[in-house]
């Protein structure tokens, strides 16, 4: 919407930024109801590649506004609840956190359906989150127990949600990419209408594997946008140790590319929406979300020997993406201080009774060591009263 429009609205007004809010500007403040149009700026200007950018001018509402609030807090919750039941041996094995990086799994929810794919890494907690899984679900599978997402088989690397449209979360860095072109592959075959987002991280963006399904992508047309979060740190190795140009939104050459702020809820939303509309268009677009992990690379990783902690606090203060929508909030009197701590401690108790019950969820039988691996009917099988006795069948 313009900024006339917006000016001329019965029902917003325009109004002057806040003092304490320098990273958004505001156009509008009176609301009626949920629905209410609000009109914001996004943090800093999109940087494009080959392309114009699309506008800093984001709509929302106060519903939305209040649920990415909401939905941020609750994955933060869960992502700090992991490490303690890590620390507690309850989760074993691989595991790593997103909090830090909420802010892009709901800006990009906010842009997409779930009939649009999504495929990722193996940070993939929060996106299984936001592709409408349950708390549930995800604790179960990172206790390894049947209730999970994966049946307790693929831990914290594989959540999986095919009916929502999520693919996974993938361990061997970038191979998820190749997987990703081909899911756009099938929409553009299917002419479905919708398109596939690829996500990974600043320390897959070299791999090979990453340019050569772009090659095809763009050779094809594809509705694939490639999403590579950058926190700045591949393990502990700085973006600029590793990429002799770090700027990865360029890195696709001959494919446009999109720097976001992927500290920006709203940014992040309007990117995604934007390429979207670009990719069933015209083919594959890159996306380079500016983001940071507060945890370290996984639960192994301390996080603060290749970094400061100043480092660290210092993005919290500034650019913490919950902290910004709460200002968002509190500025636009669509809550309370306190409403807002109420709605925090709504979602830590809805975390620690979702904790509760995945406990309770037994293990996977034995057998199931078996399933899923060989095309049926191929392959070993259990089978016997006691499901102790193999068989193996070949083809």
């Amino acid at each position: 919407m313009a900024l006339n429009q917006v000016a001329s609205s019965s029902r917003s007004k325009l109004i002057k930024p806040l003092t304490y809010l320098s990273s958004y500007r505001h156009f509008s403040s009176s609301f009626t109801d949920d629905q209410t149009t609000l009109t914001i700026e996004t943090s800093v200007p999109f940087t494009a590649h080959k392309i114009e950018p699309p506008s800093r001018t984001v709509e929302t509402t106060p519903k939305e506004l209040l649920g990415f609030f909401k939905d941020m807090a609750k994955m933060r919750r869960m992502e700090i609840a992991a490490d303690s039941l890590y620390k507690s041996k309850l989760i074993r094995g691989f595991c790593h956190l997103y909090d830090g990086q909420e802010a892009v799994a709901v800006g990009m929810e906010a842009a997409i359906t779930k009939k649009d794919c999504i495929i990722t890494a193996y940070r993939d907690h929060c996106i299984y989150l936001g592709r409408g899984g349950t708390l549930v679900e995800a604790f179960a599978e990172l206790m390894g127990r049947k209730a999970g997402c994966s049946k307790g088989k693929g831990g914290s690397m594989h959540f999986y949600k095919k009916d929502s449209g999520f693919y996974g979360g993938h361990g061997i860095v970038g191979a998820q990419v190749p997987l990703g072109c081909g899911l756009a592959f099938a929409q553009k075959y299917s002419k479905d209408g919708t398109v596939s987002f690829t996500m990974y991280g600043d320390g897959a963006a070299n791999q090979g594997q990453l340019f050569e399904a772009l090659n095809m992508a763009a050779l094809w047309d594809l509705p694939a946008i490639l999403v590579c979060e950058n926190n700045h740190y591949g393990m502990g190795t700085a973006e600029w140790r590793a990429a002799k140009s770090p700027a990865y939104y360029k890195r696709g050459d001959y494919v446009p590319g999109l720097k976001v702020d992927g500290m920006d809820a709203f940014a992040v939303k309007q990117a995604c929406k934007f390429a979207k509309e670009y990719a069933l268009q015209n083919g594959p677009i890159i996306l380079e979300m500016d983001t940071y992990r507060y945890h370290g690379h996984s639960m192994s990783d301390p996080g603060s020997t290749y970094r400061t902690r100043d480092e660290i606090s210092g993005v919290r203060q500034e650019r913490d993406p919950i902290e910004r929508v709460r200002k968002l909030v509190l500025s636009h009197d669509l809550a309370t201080e306190k409403e807002l701590k109420d709605i925090e401690k709504e979602v830590r108790k809805e975390v620690d009774e979702a904790i509760a019950q995945a406990k309770e969820s037994p293990m996977p039988e034995p057998s199931e060591l078996f399933t899923n691996v060989y095309v049926k009917g191929f392959g070993v099988e259990a089978f016997g009263a006691d499901r102790k006795e193999v068989k193996a069948v070949l083809p």
